[in-house]
């Protein structure tokens, strides 16, 4: 009998499988050449981890030996990351004829833009001129043969291995020829120039490799910009650049690719997300599923609660949407099936949980340590004011998650011990309290300890440190091995919540020594990761060693080489996962260097006000759909950059002129958060198209729902803008912070039952309207109180002194500024400047960077010291400071609680008599 026509095509199972691996190998890339290619790759990754733990220890200085200085080390850190882009990801995924066709059209557009800029740029291709059009030619040529021509996966094609030593030679020019370069600033030579024009357009093709055409479309739209100035509308024009100018920004200086997110991708991101690669290669990946399934499996939509649970854990170590979806969806997304959710709201749990893990501290998706830079505070104030909003969306996603369990009238896993809600309770408050004394004993003991040994007590602690280690291992050897599941086979019972924490504690330390040098030592974020990383290695190392020697399974020698081959492939891992990232900071710099030469931000907060026609609220949505449209296929990083140097300022500035002073940690919040929902949301959703591709369902369908699951990421964007005590800005005590936390989790919840349409019953249409003006009021109770009270007195600039010395350490100061701006505009806008723990006024106002002059009844800025706070928030000298907004003396706005939880305890009321009429 023969087989039936068409029985070897391919079936729509297998074609989301193969979607959904080509959405990850995006992130690595997707070729698997052959066994030569594959080791000289290797060998590239490792190196360059090596060279990143190098530049990141203290050994260098130490040593007198291979002092690589800041500008020379993102210069080698680019170097590899397109070395190994031409060479790991083909120029094409895709050789279907359909492909082929889009990406040559797109290349032939791209093309065709930045050769008429070359040509605006040039002007005449006689002379020098006529060498630099040549070689961008023929750059650009080789470059849209490498993209059109059919790509093998399985070799590497000699086009490929020119394009990679040629773009890596590019960007190694300014180690290479750093002392030249410092010699002739600004005065490019035709080497100079064609080697930047040649970068450049090497980087825009490895960008379209590893990361697709968004950002390259981006890029090539900007480069465009600068050279076409004259001939854009009145509105965004300006007078244009020179080819050798725009190249000294591009790629001669430090202020375009090789600018300031390169050199946080290159001093910190690097080194976290190499902590991740060895956290996971070393187990801990599998034991957070593990953990999370074993404690919330057994309830209502189990699974999709450990799903939620354990993409926040993974999330803390990824850096990737798209990674964190396949790598947790795999096993999470099966089981919420299984349980009741349909393909799309299991897809869509998933990529509502991994993509709220771009938001969870520490890593952030990069984005935290670029804050650094950006905002100026230190990296310990980044986190904690991120922390309390990515904490509350969390726990939201987990209410909705119960609250569509609880319509589809689904239930967990069974539980292989059951125990009853008193015994749970007792041994949740144990174990928190014997969390908090041992704490409590390791941070005093350690103090003791340097009191005491002085210099000798960083050993004494690393002995301790590994004592411990081992002593977990030991411990976790009393119980089974974790073993990896397989997705595909059915699961019929949870695994054991004791014994499963228990087997992996020691997976814990690493964070654990991340997290006291970030916080208690204070390190810098670099300092702190290395030592992670160092501690990560020896774990790599010893653990299979002391665990074969535990369990008594012999077998000592393969051990100790399997560690070792654990640690190369984390080393690998680690560089393989940071090709995008590298080649995305670099790209984003194209912005960033356009943006400084052009002035288009300043244009942008025209177009943002002129379409607002000053209205406050719509001027934040404008800014938050210009920062979604902006964020459409970019990774988190490069998204953040683009927003953050575009949009960022816009807020600044508008909301100051219009009375709304905002810190700038909330304004870059609040546009990074609108710029990671591009992920979620359809056409351009990358990570709802991979669970969608993993949970075999329509991806269209899935972002939709995933969007309609994270409205209440949405939300806490506008919510912390109005209200910064979201971001534990001003929350000064303990009993404050508990407070803070206690009313926004309740308001997040409420706002995520009036939008889910249940709470405890189905809501009723007043009942949802209710619901959110309850969520308002809790979220924002000044709103209310300022409609009753005035919320600042107006006190004469003259005693700005006085004032800035009464205001207490950490707070923050309001003045009320005017004088002409950049283009000649009289403005007066309202500022919000941080005070230090100085003693007096003067010296206060000069730690936020201020420098006053006060004679008779006026007060003049003297100084705006560059960079400082008050420098970002565009206080310039010259201008004069008419009023300082003082706090008035008037009821708390926490009294507005007390009618908005009446008003919910009566929606509580009524919901549940009619739930039980239901019943009845």
């Amino acid at each position: 009998m023969s087989e039936p026509k068409g029985s070897d095509e391919p079936t729509r199972d297998d074609q989301e499988d193969n979607r959904a691996r080509e959405l990850l190998e995006r992130e690595t890339g997707g070729r698997y050449p052959g066994p030569w290619s594959t080791r000289l790759l290797f060998c590239v990754a490792l190196a360059w981890s090596l060279f990143q733990l190098w530049i990141a220890s203290p050994y260098p200085y130490d040593l007198g030996f291979a002092i690589v200085s800041d500008t020379q080390a993102r210069s080698i850190h680019l170097a590899f990351a397109m070395f190994l882009a031409f060479l790991s990801f083909p120029g094409l995924l895709h050789t279907g004829r359909g492909f082929r066709i889009a990406g040559g059209l797109y290349v032939v557009l791209a093309a065709a833009s930045f050769l008429y800029a070359l040509a605006l740029a040039t002007g005449t291709v006689e002379g020098r001129p006529a060498v630099i059009f040549i070689a961008t030619g023929i750059a650009l040529l080789l470059a849209a043969g490498a993209a059109l021509l059919p790509s093998p996966r399985f070799r590497i094609p000699l086009l490929d291995w020119v394009l990679a030593i040629a773009a890596a030679f590019s960007a190694a020019y300014l180690y290479m020829f750093f002392r030249e370069l410092a010699q002739r600033p600004g005065a490019p030579i035709t080497a100079d120039l064609v080697v930047s024009g040649v970068g450049l357009i090497l980087l825009l093709e490895a960008v379209r490799r590893t990361l697709g055409p968004a950002l390259v479309t981006i890029a090539v739209v900007f480069i465009v910009y600068t050279f076409a100035g004259p001939y854009m509308p009145d509105m965004i024009s300006h007078g244009g650049a020179s080819f050798g100018r725009a190249m000294s920004q591009y790629w001669l200086t430090a202020e375009g690719v090789f600018g300031i997110a390169l050199g946080v991708s290159t001093s910190f991101v690097f080194l976290f997300v190499l902590f991740g690669a060895l956290l996971d290669k070393a187990g801990a990946g599998n034991y957070f599923i593990k953990v999370a399934f074993a404690l919330l499996g057994h309830l209502r939509g189990g699974p999709a609660k450990a799903a939620v649970v354990a993409s926040a854990m993974t999330g803390v170590i990824s850096g990737s949407s798209i990674a964190n979806v396949v790598t947790t969806g795999t096993f999470t997304v099966p089981l919420m099936k299984r349980v009741g959710f349909s393909s799309e709201k299991a897809g869509a749990v998933e990529v509502a949980s991994s993509v709220n893990g771009q938001i969870m501290p520490p890593v952030m998706g990069a984005a935290a340590f670029l804050m650094v830079e950006y905002v100026g505070i230190p990296y310990v104030q980044v986190l904690k004011h991120a922390l309390l909003p990515a904490v509350i969306s969390y726990i939201a996603l987990l209410y909705i998650v119960h609250l569509e369990a609880v319509k589809a009238d689904m239930r967990g896993l069974p539980k292989p011990n059951p125990s009853t809600a008193l015994q749970t309770l007792v041994t949740t408050g144990i174990t928190l309290c014997s969390v908090v004394i041992l704490a409590g004993a390791v941070y005093y003991g350690i103090g003791w300890t340097r009191e005491v040994f002085g210099p000798a007590a960083t050993p004494i602690l690393m002995v301790a440190l590994v004592a411990i280690y081992v002593g977990l291992l030991w411990y976790g050897c009393h119980y089974p091995e974790l073993e990896l599941d397989d997705p595909d086979e059915p699961v019929t019972a949870l695994p054991e919540a004791a014994p499963t924490i228990k087997v992996g504690l020691h997976f814990l330390l690493p964070i654990v020594v991340l997290i006291w040098f970030l916080i208690v030592e204070r390190y810098s974020p670099g300092a702190s990761a290395f030592n992670a990383c160092l501690f990560l290695i020896f774990i790599l190392l010893t653990q299979r060693p002391i665990t074969a020697f535990f369990r008594r399974t012999g077998a000592y020698w393969q051990a100790v080489l399997q560690g070792g081959s654990d640690l190369l492939e984390g080393l690998v891992a680690g560089a393989r996962n940071m090709i995008g990232i590298g080649i995305a900071t670099a790209a984003a710099g194209i912005v960033v260097g356009t943006v400084a030469m052009t002035g288009i931000g300043l244009v942008m907060t025209e177009v943002v006000e002129t379409l607002s026609g000053g209205n406050l609220m719509l001027m934040l949505i404008l800014t938050a759909a210009i920062s979604l449209i902006l964020g459409l296929g970019l990774p988190t990083t490069a998204n953040y950059i683009i927003v953050a140097t575009l949009m960022a300022p816009v807020v600044v500035e508008l909301g100051s002129q219009h009375g709304l002073v905002v810190p700038l940690i909330a304004v870059h919040l609040f546009v990074f958060y609108f710029g990671i929902m591009a992920d979620v949301t359809p056409p351009v959703g990358l990570a709802s198209f991979a669970a969608a591709a993993v949970a075999r369902g329509d991806p269209i369908r899935t972002g939709v729902q995933a969007a309609f699951y994270s409205l209440r990421t949405v939300a806490l964007p506008f919510l912390f803008i109005f209200n910064t005590q979201l971001l534990l800005i001003g929350v000064t005590s303990l009993w404050s912070f508990a407070m803070v936390f206690a009313i926004s989790t309740v308001a997040m919840l409420v706002f995520a039952a009036a939008t889910q349409g249940w709470f405890f019953a189905r809501n009723r249409i007043h009942e949802t309207v209710l619901l959110l003006l309850v969520a308002f009021t809790l979220f924002r109770p000044g709103f209310w109180m300022d409609q009753i009270y005035p919320p600042y007195e107006r006190e004469p600039a003259t005693r700005i002194m006085e004032i800035a010395e009464a205001t207490p350490p950490g707070g923050h100061l309001r003045i009320q500024a005017s004088g002409l701006n950049i283009d000649g505009n009289e403005v007066s806008k309202v500022v919000m400047l941080p005070m230090g723990e100085q003693d007096d006024g003067m010296s206060r106002l000069a730690n936020a960077g201020l420098y006053v002059n006060v004679a008779g009844d006026t007060v003049r800025i003297t100084n705006a010291q560059y960079g400082s706070q008050a420098d970002r928030l565009g206080l310039e000298i010259g201008w004069t400071i008419d009023e300082v907004l003082v706090p008035a003396d008037r009821p708390a706005r926490e009294w507005m609680f007390i009618p908005a939880l009446a008003l919910l305890g009566g929606i509580v009321f009524v919901q549940r008599r009619r739930l039980q009429r239901e019943k009845a």
